[in-house]
């Protein structure tokens, strides 16, 4: 089984509107733009997934197309493997392409295989769990209500634990929107911090010794993932995990430094900016091998999502499936919703993905084929 084609769409969904700062970036999205890759072999099978494509799904579609296709195109589907030591030292050489590039071809390419072997992603891949909890993660809010409204809103829906993603504009306003969600949901509720790279290391340890006192989980990012020597002092600092590493390139290469110095305590990865499965693999292996935990960080669209809940089902070191909320505003892409009950995620156990991906509104969101 080779691969006979690659075809890239660049697409435009409508219907996802993110108002204002949402994504702290002054600016609102009237439509999510995102990309579909779809290989091909030469016996007749195919297999599609979504990708990131930033603000312009033509501008990163064309740059994948017109480097991945010559480089995929008469490779065996199942060296996986080969494929991605091979495209590490091309994309060095010449190509250069954003971390979000690679990894749908290689979700592509296990898909395959796992449809091909009659089973599951997840256990294809090497099934480790059933099931897995969910939490949600808010985008920008206006106030520290919103957020407390919010946080409510996610317990009563029955996920298992809250994320806030804060302005980042001025500490304290960030430190007044923690305590009024801890003050929301009490004190049996897990909840995360992820400011998203805003402060200084001075800031980042006030926030984190208030995260101490509030009891979360997690801080995520308080500085920069590439700010190696701050990191390591504010981990070493603080008793609170310090949990970093999602949108550093060339994973897992450049996250063995953070984990093998203490850079942070624990690793995120993710199929869509890690590399596709094959990346999360070695990421959350190389983890595993420090005792530190690898979560699994949110891929914004539904079928990438469905990718994260397979390697939930293969790896042991991440606690949660992430969703972003409202999920409303996320979910399209798939034929069916993903399979959450009261907070829990359960693995699907048809071949592959285990749930098509909506072929009518993906046609319906092309802007071009490439």
């Amino acid at each position: 089984m080779r691969i006979a084609g690659l075809n890239i769409r660049a697409c435009r969904h409508q219907g996802a509107a993110i108002g204002g700062d949402g994504l702290r970036d002054g600016q609102g999205r009237a439509g999510l733009e995102y990309l579909v890759y779809t290989v091909r072999t030469d016996c007749g099978r195919e297999a599609s997934m979504f990708g990131f494509a930033g603000r312009s799904a033509l501008g990163a579609g064309h740059l994948a197309a017109a480097s991945l296709r010559p480089f995929f195109v008469g490779r065996p589907v199942l060296d996986r493997e080969a494929a991605w030591h091979d495209w590490r030292t091309a994309d060095r050489w010449w190509h250069h392409l954003p971390i979000y590039s690679y990894g749908p071809v290689d979700c592509c390419l296990w898909i395959l295989g796992a449809e091909a072997a009659g089973q599951p992603l997840w256990r294809y891949i090497g099934g480790a769990r059933a099931e897995v909890p969910v939490y949600a993660s808010s985008l920008v809010l206006p106030d520290a209500g919103a957020y407390a409204a919010e946080a409510v809103a996610v317990k009563a829906a029955g996920l298992k634990a809250y994320k806030i993603h804060p302005p980042g504009k001025a500490l304290a306003e960030d430190i007044e929107i923690h305590r009024a969600v801890r003050d929301a949901v009490g004190t049996d509720f897990p909840l995360m911090s992820d400011p998203v790279a805003p402060y200084t290391l001075d800031e980042a340890v006030r926030l984190g010794r208030e995260l101490e006192r509030l009891d979360y989980l997690w801080l995520e990012e308080p500085l920069p993932d590439e700010a190696f020597g701050a990191l390591r002092e504010l981990t070493r600092i603080l008793d609170i995990p310090v949990i970093g590493t999602e949108v550093l390139p060339k994973h897992p290469y450049s996250v063995a430094e953070c984990l093998a110095t203490r850079v942070v305590d624990g690793v995120r990865a993710d199929p869509s900016w890690s590399g596709g499965v094959t990346g999360v693999l070695k990421t959350a292996r190389l983890a595993e091998a420090f005792h530190a935990p690898c979560e699994l960080h949110t891929t914004i669209f539904q079928p990438l999502e469905l990718v994260n809940l397979h390697l939930n089902g293969a790896v042991t070191n991440s606690r949660y499936l992430e969703l972003l909320w409202p999920t409303g505003t996320f979910g399209f892409g798939l034929t069916a919703p993903l399979p959450i009950t009261d907070g829990i995620a359960r693995m699907p156990e048809m071949p592959g993905l285990g749930i098509a991906l909506d072929r009518d509104l993906i046609e319906n969101d092309t802007l071009e084929v490439l």
